[in-house]
Formats: structure tokens, sequence, C-alpha cells
């Protein structure tokens, strides 16, 4: 059976390095890589975009990739409990005619007793930005 360590319930030093394993993955826009970490079945909800399981999310995440260039995030540990984990983030990308964006938002995890992620529930939003305004 896969497991994806650390696995629940979280402490606060678990919770945190669950967090930095996400970022990480998610830095290296490789929807494979980041699809592993998420239950076969996982369920999201991105912005207005609902996902079903690890098949949908490569194809999700490799468009998103697509249309957003030079992608760089940042998470932050919100809250946690059991199985459960909040996190604020933000991301910076441009998109193919060089306009640069800030998004920011809010994820609900939850996982399941082997670590994968089971549902993901993201808010975000974007703001233009100028290039020189960039912090990531």
């Amino acid at each position: 059976m896969e497991q994806k360590f650390p696995l629940p319930p979280f402490t606060y030093e678990t919770a945190l390095q669950k967090v930095q394993l996400a970022e990480d993955a998610w830095n290296t826009q490789d929807p494979e890589k980041v699809a592993k970490a998420y239950t076969i079945d996982s369920e999201w909800r991105n912005r207005s975009v609902f996902v079903n399981g690890r098949d949908e999310i490569v194809t999700f995440l490799t468009q998103k990739w697509k249309n957003e260039h030079q992608y760089k995030l940042k998470k932050e540990l919100w809250a946690f409990t059991d199985n459960r984990i909040a996190v604020r983030f933000e991301y910076e990308y441009h998109n193919a005619d060089g306009q640069w964006f800030r998004a920011y938002g809010n994820e609900n995890w939850e996982f399941d007793a082997n670590g994968l992620m089971q549902k993901r529930y993201a808010s975000i939003n974007d703001v233009p930005i100028r290039e020189a305004d960039r912090r990531l």
C-alpha cells in the first residue's frame, strides 16, 4: 500500500514538514510527481474547477503550467488537526503575454491514514503585478 510520510495524526513538526514537501513538489512543476501525493480518487476544488482522481490532477496541472510561466510558490502552515491541514499560499507567474501575477489563496487538505491527500479545496485570487514588484 502506498504511503506518503509523514502520516497523520499530525504534530506541529509533521504538519510543517507536510506543507514544505507540498511546496517543494509543486515548485517542480512536474504533474506526475505532484499527483503521487494524492489518493487515486482524490477530490479537488481549485477555484471553480472540480477535479477527481490522479489522472485528472495530471491533466489539470499540465494545462495550468502551460499557461503559468516561471511559476514560484510559497506555502505557510495556518492550522492543523489529526488528519487535516490548512495553508495560506502565494505564488507568482507570468502569462504568454508577459503579464505577471501574484496569486493568493487558502487550501484545506484532508489526508487518509497512509498520508495521501484525499481532499484539497483551494480558494485563489490573482492580482496583476509589475515584474519589478515580484517577491518570489
